[in-house]
């Protein structure tokens, strides 16, 4: 799918290595990830697939290398904790957007979306017709998306990013009502959520009715004075745009929308 539209596509040697639940060591895994950037061949990062384990190797990332030698790297879910860091550590934009295994079960929208974000010319702009308005305004500031379960494990560590300022966008998958809850309560009691410039959520697939998201989210969010959106397609649903992370954009509860100033990449 990659080479039909029109990318050269590098499939390291070491990608099916296995260590239990992990593919590969630690080691083995964080020197696949850092020959990716020392190849000056490779222009971009597309992770495999989600699952659990990057965690493990923010402690052996080179983060100078990467400082000078900025490249593409985009995925989600378990991924958020290397995009998180990169961003935080770095600077880096990354994207939040699909992994390989993934691509085949996409709808032809996100397909165009991921190829829109890291290599055409005009800025990322996505609706949400069917969303909620939690909060109303509109708020400007750079983009923080992730997996809500990763980020809210990052707390604590050097590896969780600044908020401050931020529009934030969560997503997840798989969680019971009342552990979104007390997520989002663990990201409200850390500090988190009090300096952002306003709040997103993406997909919340096998969370529970949408009717319990819904006051959640009110519960939580509806006396706010930064806009709060529900609905964006971004996450584990067949539809997951993409959209970078630490580039500056617009979120307009009133309208839906969340608009970036800027492509997030140029010749």
């Amino acid at each position: 799918m990659l080479e039909t539209a029109g990318f050269k596509v590098l499939v390291p040697k070491n990608l099916f290595l296995k260590n239990g639940y992990l593919a590969g060591t630690d080691s083995q895994r964080v020197a696949l990830f850092m020959d990716m950037f020392t190849d000056p061949v490779v222009k971009a990062v597309l992770c495999a697939r989600g699952g659990y384990g990057s965690m493990r190797i923010l402690p052996l990332i080179d983060y100078g290398c990467i400082r000078e030698k900025p490249k593409i790297v985009v995925g989600f879910s378990d991924v958020t904790a290397l995009l998180a860091a990169l961003y935080g550590r770095c600077g880096l934009v990354t994207f939040h957007g699909p992994v390989v295994a993934g691509l085949p079960g996409l709808d032809e929208q996100s397909l165009t979306a991921l190829m829109s974000a890291i290599a055409g010319p005009a800025p990322v702009d996505i609706s949400a017709p069917q969303g909620e308005t939690v909060c109303p305004g509109s708020s400007t500031g750079p983009v923080l998306a992730g997996n809500l379960t990763t980020l809210c494990h990052l707390i604590g560590t050097p590896y969780m990013p600044p908020t401050q300022g931020h529009l934030l966008l969560l997503e997840d998958r798989g969680e019971a009502p009342y552990r979104v809850d007390r997520m989002l309560s663990q990201l409200r009691l850390a500090g988190c959520l009090e300096t952002i410039a306003g709040l997103a959520f993406g997909s919340f697939d096998d969370c529970g009715r949408p009717d319990e998201l819904s006051r959640i989210f009110a519960d939580h969010f509806s006396d706010r004075r930064f806009p709060v959106l529900t609905g964006l397609d971004v996450g584990h649903g067949k539809r997951n745009l993409t959209i970078p992370i630490g580039i500056t954009a617009t979120l307009d509860a009133d309208r839906r929308r969340l608009s970036y100033h800027h492509p997030a990449t140029m010749e």
